[in-house]
């Protein structure tokens, strides 16, 4: 006699906006990887390699989002590792768009290196802030948890103003207004927004952990840290990548082909 196996569904409860979250952001963002991979052939050559970047920003994000979303669908717990692998291969990615932005205005590798350098110590700060804070065996924070969760909090931040600065004030500012094109001027400010207001989301999230200030200032616990992750990546991620294509699509060579 044959069985029959039946494949589990997974359920998204009406009253829990992370887990929907989670599951709008897979889609969303794979459904972007698809639309920048493809218009990546309507855009002149000089900016297919920032198109295909999008693209592999929101197309490592959908990935990690798949398995994101099943992990807390069957935990209910905040899939922490996985969150910061998914950042710490497309926050680096989503600050090689700025270089590439000023590349044709003589931006140097050493921007680069720069700006993936910050990005990984505020990644890797980010992550032992969150990880590693000590907890009591109930899950609350233990003594020292919130020396511990600003200490790190305040590494991380360094890594963030220097990319906050550089976009706005600094290299990646003085090589856009260098480069004589007004759309990548504009996108490079749009940018710099995204990095002012859209990833000061990321910081809230941090301080709803345990020993975080909103934890011990207004009693935000974790439960809140996914859903200001979730809107933050879909805003930041397929945002950028539309800055990008924008610039790209009113690029005159691209409007010639």
């Amino acid at each position: 006699m044959k069985e029959l196996i039946l494949v589990d569904m997974m359920t998204i409860p009406k009253d829990d906006p992370v887990a929907f979250t989670f599951f709008t952001g897979y889609m969303a963002m794979f459904a972007a990887s698809v639309f920048f991979f493809f218009e990546r052939q309507s855009v002149s050559d000089k900016w297919k390699t920032s198109l295909l970047v999008s693209g592999l920003i929101t197309m490592i994000a959908a990935v990690h989002y798949y398995y994101m979303r099943d992990y807390y669908a069957a935990t209910g717990e905040n899939p922490t590792a996985l969150r910061y692998i998914d950042w710490t291969l497309t926050v680096p990615l989503m600050c090689v768009e700025f270089y590439l932005l000023t590349k044709a205005a003589g931006a140097k590798v050493s921007l680069l290196w720069k700006l993936i350098a910050a990005s990984v110590l505020m990644l890797v700060a980010g992550y032992i802030g969150e990880a590693f804070v000590p907890l009591n065996a109930d899950g609350t924070a233990a003594a020292g948890a919130t020396g511990h969760s600003v200490m790190w909090g305040v590494i991380s931040t360094i890594g963030y103003l220097y990319i906050l600065y550089t976009a706005w004030f600094g290299e990646v500012k003085t090589l856009g207004d260098a480069s004589g094109n007004p759309q990548v001027v504009k996108g490079i400010k749009i940018l710099a927004w995204f990095v002012l207001v859209g990833w000061a989301i990321y910081p809230i999230g941090y301080m709803c952990m345990p020993g975080g200030w909103l934890n011990t200032g207004l009693g935000w616990t974790s439960s809140n840290v996914d859903l200001f992750y979730n809107i933050a990546d879909a805003i930041n991620k397929i945002g950028f990548g539309l800055v990008i294509y924008s610039v790209a699509k009113s690029d005159p060579a691209t409007v010639k082909a």
